[in-house]
C-alpha cells in the first residue's frame, strides 16, 4: 500500500501540472471545496443559489446568509472541507474501506448535478466525470478500481495543499483578490487576509500530516 500511495502522489503531482487534462482532474478538489461552502451555508440557515466550476480549476459558490456567523462559517469552510476529505479518503483507504470513498464521491457528484452546479462547463465536468466514474465501477476490475481511487485520493490531497498555499501567496501579494481569505478579512475587519491565508495553509498541512501518517508513521 505504501508503494501505491507514493505512486498516486507522484502521478497526481505530475498530472496537475499538465495544462488541460491536469486541470480537468483537479476540479474534483474544487467541487469538494465549493460543496463545503454550500453545505455550511445550509447548515447555518443560509441558502445555496448555485455553484460554478471553471476550466482553470477555480470555482464560485453563490450563497445567501441570514447572519454574520453564517457568512463567516461559510467563508472559512471551503479549504477546511477539502483538506478534511483529503485526510478522510486516505483514512478509508488505509482501512480498506474503498466502498465508502465510492459512496462519498457518488454523493458529491449527484448532489452537485441535481441541486448546485449550473454553469455550462461545470455541468459538462460533473456529467463526464460522473460517467467515467460509473464506467470504472461497472468494469468489475477490483484492483484497477482501487488504484484509481488511490489516485483520486492523492489528487484531492495534492490539490488541497497546493490550493491552500496558492491562496496564502495571493493573500500576501494581492490581499483583496485572495478569495476566501479576502472575504474573511472583510468579515472580521481586524484580521488581515494574509493571516487567513496562513491559517488555510496551516490547516491543510495538518490534515496532510494526519493522512500521510496513516501509511508512514511520523
Amino acid at each position: 500500500m505504501k508503494t501505491q500511495i507514493i505512486l498516486g502522489l507522484i502521478v497526481a503531482l505530475l498530472l496537475t501540472q499538465m495544462p488541460i487534462v491536469g486541470k480537468y482532474f483537479a476540479i474534483l478538489n474544487t467541487m469538494i471545496h465549493e460543496s463545503g461552502h454550500s453545505l455550511t451555508a445550509l447548515i447555518t440557515g443560509g441558502e445555496v443559489r448555485r455553484i460554478s466550476l471553471l476550466p482553470n480549476t477555480s470555482g464560485t459558490t453563490l450563497t445567501g446568509h441570514s447572519s454574520w456567523i453564517s457568512h463567516f462559517l461559510t467563508s472559512i469552510s471551503g479549504y477546511v472541507f477539502a483538506s478534511f476529505f483529503a485526510f478522510l479518503f486516505f483514512y478509508l483507504i488505509s482501512k480498506g474501506q474503498y466502498k465508502w470513498m465510492i459512496y462519498i464521491l457518488i454523493a458529491f457528484l449527484a448532489v452537485n448535478l441535481v441541486f448546485w452546479v449550473r454553469n455550462g462547463y461545470g455541468l459538462f465536468w460533473v456529467i463526464t466525470f460522473g460517467a467515467g466514474f460509473i464506467w470504472l465501477l461497472r468494469s468489475g476490475n477490483q484492483t484497477f478500481i482501487e488504484y484509481v481511487l488511490v489516485f483520486l485520493a492523492s489528487l484531492v490531497f495534492v490539490e488541497a495543499v497546493t490550493s491552500a498555499f496558492e491562496i496564502m501567496w495571493i493573500s500576501f501579494v494581492s490581499p483583496m483578490q485572495a478569495g476566501d481569505a479576502a472575504n474573511l478579512a472583510r468579515a472580521t475587519k481586524f484580521i488581515p487576509a494574509p493571516l487567513w491565508g496562513m491559517a488555510f495553509f496551516a490547516q491543510s498541512l495538518y490534515f496532510a500530516w494526519l493522512g500521510i501518517r496513516r501509511f508512514f508513521p511520523i
